[in-house]
């Protein structure tokens, strides 16, 4: 059996992939899947004919491209949805690195830049409790 890890509501999180280091992410067990902050997302075809994925991550001034993606179909809190690419990489939670799918998303006018959804917590052992991490709540995103 997994080991359980208690975090908060809000929690520092890195993307070490995109050189993206202390976000302050919502941790939402409403959510099914996570989303990061991204703009200028697009396909492109690299130098050596491979198809890949361009954006700009949050945070970043640079685009940045991957050659895994897919493309689904993500129903928001709304019930609306949408076609979102969705990659995979790897997130770093309390010094400790995990694998993650995760969809990118115009997240500004959202009050975090990254969402961390259920299907992740559930599958790394996470347990929320909603008093811890508030003190990450209203950092700027």
């Amino acid at each position: 059996m997994k080991k359980s890890k208690l975090i908060g509501a809000f929690e520092k999180v890195s993307f070490p992939d995109f050189g993206l280091f202390n976000l302050v992410a919502k941790i939402d067990t409403g959510a099914t899947s996570g989303s990061l902050h991204a703009t200028r997302i697009k396909k492109i075809v690299l130098p050596t004919g491979e198809p890949a994925l361009s954006f700009r991550p949050y945070g970043r001034k640079q685009e940045v491209a991957v050659n895994s993606f897919v493309l689904k179909d993500v129903r928001s809190s709304n019930g609306i949805v949408s076609k979102r690419y969705v990659i995979p990489t790897t997130i770093v939670i309390r010094e400790v690195q995990y694998p993650i799918q995760i969809s990118l998303a115009d997240r500004s006018l959202m009050m975090k830049g990254v969402l961390i959804g259920r299907r992740f917590l559930r599958s790394h052992g996470f347990i929320v409790d909603p008093k811890k991490g508030t003190k990450y709540r209203y950092e700027v995103k």
